[in-house]
Order: C-alpha cells, then sequence, then structure tokens
C-alpha cells in the first residue's frame, strides 16, 4: 500500500505501524520552508516538523492558514518547499535537530499521522523512550492526546 493508503488504514481502526513506518521511510514527502527554515510547531515539549505527501495536501494546509508565515498576501502557490525521503528526515534531519523533533505529515488534515520521537521511529539517540547517558527515558504518555489535536495546528 502507498503512504496515503497506510495512514487511511490507521484512520480506520486497521492500523499496521511497521506497514506505515516503513511506507513513510520510502516516500519523498514535501517539507514546506520559510525563510530557508523548515516550518514546524511545538507541542507539549516537543518539535514538529510539517511534511505534506503531496502539492495538494500542503495547498490544503496553506489554505486554512490565514496568512503564508512570510507574507499576508501570499498564495497557497508561492510557499517554498524541499522534498526528501522520509527515511532521511528520521534518520539524518530530525537527529541533527536540537531538542526532540518528530513529524506531522498532512497537518490541519483528516487523514494526518504523527511520527513521533520514539525508538523504532528515529535512531535511539533521538528517540525520547530510551535513556541516554543515565538519564531516563521521558514519560511519553502526552503523546497519545496529540494525535486528536493535529488538526487544530493549521
Amino acid at each position: 500500500m502507498s503512504l496515503v493508503d497506510e495512514v487511511a488504514a490507521v484512520h480506520a481502526g486497521q492500523p499496521n505501524p511497521a506497514a506505515l513506518i516503513g511506507e513513510f521511510r520510502r516516500t519523498h514527502v514535501l517539507l514546506p520552508t520559510v525563510n530557508d527554515t523548515l516550518m514546524s510547531a511545538e507541542m507539549n515539549g516537543i518539535r514538529w516538523l510539517y511534511a505534506f505527501t503531496d502539492e495538494e495536501a500542503l495547498s490544503r494546509f496553506a489554505g486554512s492558514r490565514d496568512s503564508d508565515p512570510g507574507t499576508a498576501a501570499a498564495t497557497a502557490a508561492e510557499w517554498q518547499y524541499v522534498t526528501a525521503s522520509g527515511a532521511r528526515i528520521l534518520d539524518v534531519l530530525i537527529p541533527a535537530i536540537e531538542g526532540p523533533t518528530g513529524v506531522a505529515l498532512d497537518a490541519g488534515s483528516e487523514q494526518g499521522a504523527l511520527f513521533p520521537p520514539m525508538a523504532g521511529i528515529v535512531p535511539d539517540n533521538a528517540a525520547l523512550d530510551v535513556p541516554t547517558d543515565g538519564v531516563p527515558p521521558r514519560d511519553i504518555s502526552d503523546i497519545t492526546p496529540l494525535r486528536r489535536d493535529a488538526r487544530k495546528w493549521a
């Protein structure tokens, strides 16, 4: 199944986490930028990078906002973005960002998904649920409620 199909299966109550993460890793996604910086939001102490499955999903997100982060007059078609594979985002980009970081896929849509900074999704050195340097793992129970709140980020 495609990434979009795997996300739809999650929303239909038939999740296959390994397949979902695998498809995300194999798929190139769009990461919107503002002033050469990746767009993100912070919630519960975690930075969430915005990522979109295609230009249509990015346009819906842009259209749902009151204005472009760069200029109030900009339209969705004027948004800048870079593309990257999910594997590169999870394995290279997220560990390079200071602080806990996950991915919010298709934020603001009916079929969005979150990839939190947890073992099995990101490398252990970027995962919140893995002890590092004698520091116990973070209590990640506060991440679960984010799933229902992800649509509010738009």
